[in-house]
């Protein structure tokens, strides 16, 4: 399995990237940590930085992304979605590894 993004969160990384101006070399950093109402909380952040030896480098729909190991336990099968609707706005995770999630859906527990 991987981390793989919808359509529409693959379009808005990819926006935000140029909006920045930021290089072709741009990586979605994926992660978790713990905190959160359920335990752990989701990290997204762009970088320009390598791959360290304990990463994951992973690619989805023209994207390329970083993931440490051990959050790659946690969230791999996780699809990453991006949601502007009225009420909210942002990237959504869909993580079948998780045995419950707050009700914001920025934390989950496993």
């Amino acid at each position: 399995m991987a981390i793989l993004l919808s359509d529409t969160a693959a379009g808005e990384i990819k926006k935000i990237i140029k909006e920045n101006g930021l290089p072709d070399n741009t990586r979605l950093r994926v992660g978790v940590k713990g905190g959160g109402c359920s335990g752990f909380s989701y990290m997204l952040d762009l970088v320009e930085e390598e791959r360290a030896e304990t990463d994951e480098e992973l690619e989805d729909k023209g994207v390329k992304m970083l993931v440490d190991m051990k959050s790659y336990l946690y969230i791999n099968g996780t699809e990453i979605d991006f949601k502007d609707e009225l009420m909210a706005r942002g990237f959504v995770f869909k993580n079948p590894n998780s045995t419950s999630t707050c009700g914001c859906g920025s934390s989950f527990s496993a």
